[in-house]
């Protein structure tokens, strides 16, 4: 048997192995025997089929099995013989001149690269930096109100007031209308409604129609133009100017609650204290904040070490990647309702970049663990689970939900490890700190995962 591992390139590697006929034909025989012993043919009873029918009806599926198992096992010898780290799966395909006395593989195969991590010294990160401040709570506190709000009629007086003197629609008012819209005389789908309700500056509009609807009292038409936008999703009308008569049905304005000890415990402070109820916003806060943080550097760091990395990266891996990424695709669109979701025509070739990426930066972050013993140890990985399962009505049935399910665990043992990675080149990288309101973090992120 020849195992001499031929070199194809920086990481491909060839090896033939070698399988003489006359023991694949021994084993061949040997299985047929026993399949003899339970195989049904018409006109016999089981295990009663004639040797030579089995082995006619049987002996070319049998020989491919046995080849298999035998091709696959002898290279797996080689590889531990030769101490090879073989990266994906070898191709296998016969080789012609073998002889007569035996069969003959080349097996084809990538090896893992060695990877050189570079000078960690050397990268640079600006890490976000985030204080929540009393401004932050404040805003916080408003979202919540606008999040609770009621309306009333304008106009009309209640237990919150009328609304004001001014009877005319105004921002932040829910107002509904009759709308019949023409483009050169000629009425266009979706260009006319009644009875239709939408509130005034969150922007659901088209802003010329906002604007037209403001400062109309209920009962009152007005008219106007409206020009399209280039781009806009109905392409019948997109760039073309209509008019529209608009006439306002109702208008009611936006009452919110008052911060007040009921507000308080609407937010699950039970004895309503203000007091507790901005520390548990603080503290909601600064979690999301050191999350979202987190999550910026981190990346700044993963970059960092893929830009001082030195390897080469085996296409076996990156096409197992990039398989990887056309099924979550697909699992993706089948939780989206799309029909026929597991067969939808994907094609690898668009996850290339980034499964690229995931690979590399696989190798080094492996490397990296494994030379600076950065593995996660049991007490980092629950100190996690503690910290995740605060944000819980029960933390102790999150903690427990985490440690009954081994791959739910396995995922925080990762992401244990990606934040030791992350801690790692942090206090021997170049770091400078930017300090960015939580407003301005929140939008960034937001950003990042559109």
């Amino acid at each position: 048997m020849a195992n001499v591992v031929e070199n194809l390139g920086k990481l491909e590697r060839r090896v033939t192995i070698s399988l003489p006929k006359d023991v694949v034909q021994e084993e061949v025989n040997s299985r047929i025997r026993q399949l003899a012993k339970n195989v049904r043919m018409p006109g016999f009873r089981p295990g009663k089929v004639p040797l030579k029918m089995v082995t006619q009806q049987y002996s070319g599926q049998v020989e491919a099995e046995v080849l298999s198992d035998k091709v696959g096992k002898q290279f797996f010898d080689i590889s531990r013989a030769e101490n090879l780290r073989v990266a994906g799966q070898p191709s296998f395909s016969p080789k012609e001149g073998a002889g007569d006395e035996a069969f003959a593989f080349d097996a084809t195969f990538e090896v893992y690269p060695e990877v050189k991590l570079g000078d960690v010294t050397a990268a640079e990160i600006e890490r976000t930096v985030t204080t929540i401040t009393e401004a932050e709570i404040d805003r916080t506190l408003d979202i919540l109100r606008k999040q609770r709000v009621h309306y009333h009629a304008r106009g009309e007086a209640g237990e919150h007031g009328d609304g004001g003197a001014n009877a005319a629609a105004q921002e932040g008012d829910r107002v509904t209308v009759d709308f019949v819209g023409q483009i050169d005389g000629v009425a266009f789908q979706g260009g006319s409604a009644e009875d239709f309700g939408f509130v005034l500056g969150e922007g659901r509009m088209l802003p010329e129609f906002e604007k037209a609807a403001t400062g109309v009292k209920a009962g009152e038409a007005r008219e106007f133009d409206l020009t399209f936008p280039e781009d806009y999703h109905g392409k019948e009308v997109a760039g073309k100017t209509a008019q529209f008569t608009i006439t306002m049905k109702k208008i009611e304005w936006p009452h919110l609650p008052e911060i007040d000890e009921e507000f308080a415990k609407s937010l699950g402070i039970a004895d309503g204290d203000l007091t507790k109820m901005r520390a548990e916003i603080k503290e909601n806060l600064e979690r999301e904040a050191k999350r979202r943080t987190q999550a910026i550097v981190k990346n700044q760091v993963m970059d960092a070490l893929l830009k001082i990395a030195e390897l080469d990266v085996p296409n076996a891996l990156i096409e197992q990647d990039q398989q990887r990424l056309v099924e979550m695709a697909r699992q993706d669109l089948a939780q989206r309702g799309v029909p026929n979701a597991a067969d939808a025509p994907i094609p690898a070739e668009m996850f290339k970049e980034q499964a690229e990426r995931r690979v590399k930066l696989g190798l080094v972050l492996a490397e990296l663990v494994k030379e600076n013993k950065l593995e996660a140890k049991p007490e980092q990985i629950r100190a996690e689970v503690d910290e995740f399962a605060k944000s819980y009505e029960d933390p102790k049935e999150v903690v427990r939900w985490y440690y009954s399910n081994q791959q739910r665990l396995a995922e925080m043992e990762a992401y244990v490890v990606e934040s030791n990675v992350v801690e790692f080149v942090l206090g021997k990288a170049k770091v400078t700190d930017k300090e960015v309101s939580f407003e301005a973090l929140a939008s960034a992120t937001a950003q990042a995962q559109a």
